[in-house]
């Protein structure tokens, strides 16, 4: 009889220790391991980040324009517009840490769009080329008078490949990368080196010896042999009076109020070369921009301008 109470005292103890274990199983919260999502809100410069985390117990936020936060979910407002790259580290408390990023493009600017993403990896610049789709971009070609109207005897806009259609299809080839440090890269070996140039600036230049294609000489246009500048620069500015020398302007000058600029260093250009380099940004997106570069036609009037060439310029992907 003792023996069976003993038996009996045994199997209760352990039937309660079970059950024990099975409520403390069932009422322990589950162990995530730590990580880290970030969700963001972008409204113009303002951004609300949220971090959706598991496990943290600390947060750092580097905004990528030098701001820092501990906060788990902050508001930054960024000063500049641009692109961004904003981390996250998230910390538990057992030492352990994970990192997340996300690329922000904020309110971009001018100079953003035409230099491209440089939080990217592999950052190279960004590239454009003379777009053949003149006419969905309203492009066309103009006298150099204060409203640029269009040129007598020319269609606006202009046929799209206007200038394969005058057997000067390289002047679609060169290549022209803008880098965010202000560095500029000319490529024109698609081209066989030539570049798209005015006829009477080359003949100034060197008496027309570098020309290679004169099909479009009727329009005051060429390609022309071109060595692009090794470690050439350009300038960008938002807005600025430009005063260029004009047959138009009173005194042989026309000024243009409130422009965006592009000005290179030597002798480099964009997509078209004459003695006036400095020209006008029409309007630029992310993937195409319209500018407004000069042209000097009469070798009597040069270099006085008397034309003016809109066209448009599309990313190299």
């Amino acid at each position: 009889m003792k023996k069976q109470s003993i038996l009996y005292g045994l199997t209760v103890i352990l039937m309660m220790a079970l059950l024990l274990s099975s409520c403390t199983k069932e009422t322990e919260s589950p162990a995530f391991p730590l990580s880290a999502q970030i969700f963001k809100s972008v409204t113009d410069k303002q951004v609300a980040f949220t971090a959706l985390t598991h496990s943290a117990t600390s947060w750092s936020w580097n905004f990528g324009d030098g701001k820092t936060s501990n906060d788990q979910n902050p508001v930054h407002v960024y000063e500049q517009g641009g692109y961004y790259k904003a981390k996250l580290t998230a910390r538990d408390d057992n030492g352990n840490s994970v990192s997340k990023e996300v690329s922000l493009a904020i309110a971009l600017t001018p100079y953003a769009l035409l230099t491209g993403d440089r939080t990217v990896d592999g950052y190279k610049g960004k590239t454009w080329r003379l777009t053949t789709n003149h006419t969905t971009n309203s492009d066309y070609f103009a006298n150099c008078d204060a409203t640029l109207s269009a040129a007598s005897g020319t269609p606006k806009p202009l046929p799209n490949g206007v200038f394969s259609q005058l057997s000067m299809a390289n002047a679609y080839k060169d290549e022209f990368t803008f880098n965010y440090d202000g560095t500029y890269v000319h490529n024109n070996s698609n081209s066989g080196g030539s570049s798209f140039s005015a006829l009477i600036n080359q003949v100034v230049l060197n008496g027309g010896a570098g020309i290679t294609n004169m099909n479009g000489q009727d329009y005051g246009m060429c390609l022309a042999k071109y060595t692009p500048e090794s470690g050439a620069k350009f300038t960008y500015v938002a807005s600025e009076d430009l005063t260029v020398a004009s047959v138009y302007g009173s005194g042989g000058k026309l000024t243009f109020i409130g422009v965006s600029t592009l000005d290179f260093s030597g002798t480099e250009f964009i997509g078209f070369r004459d003695v006036q380099r400095k020209i006008i940004v029409n309007k630029i997106s992310d993937s195409s921009m319209q500018l407004i570069l000069f042209m000097s036609a009469s070798q009597k009037y040069y270099p006085a301008n008397t034309h003016a060439l809109i066209l448009s310029f599309e990313v190299v992907k």
